[in-house]
């Protein structure tokens, strides 16, 4: 049976979500990334394969090394996902900041 992994599933794990924020600035390695956690090199592994299989993150191999690189083009589905929440929160500080301007000119 094929599990079918998802970009929500990928960032519902703390160590996956710091494994995106590393490749943000560069492509690594396994080993390199592994050399950043506290967990087993397997546990690594395997958070690298989810984030690979939905498609988070592309690997190239080189040599006997594996190269890992953000698709932050497949995060549109999150990002899509959370706009509304946003748009939400800005609507209430928009609100927030007019109260607050309405108690200042109403102090002068």
């Amino acid at each position: 049976m094929i599990t079918r992994r998802d970009v929500f599933q990928a960032i519902s794990d703390p160590s996956r979500r710091a494994i995106l924020s590393l490749l943000m600035a560069q492509t690594l390695t396994a080993g390199a990334i592994a050399a950043v956690f506290d967990s087993t090199r397997s546990t690594i592994s395997k958070h690298l394969q989810i984030l690979t299989e939905c498609g988070l993150l592309s690997q190239r191999e080189q040599g006997r090394e594996v190269y890992y690189t953000l698709k932050p083009e497949n995060m549109r589905e999150i990002a899509d996902w959370l706009l509304p929440f946003k748009q939400l929160w800005e609507s209430r500080f928009k609100k927030l900041d007019n109260i607050l301007d309405q108690m200042k000119s109403d102090e002068q």
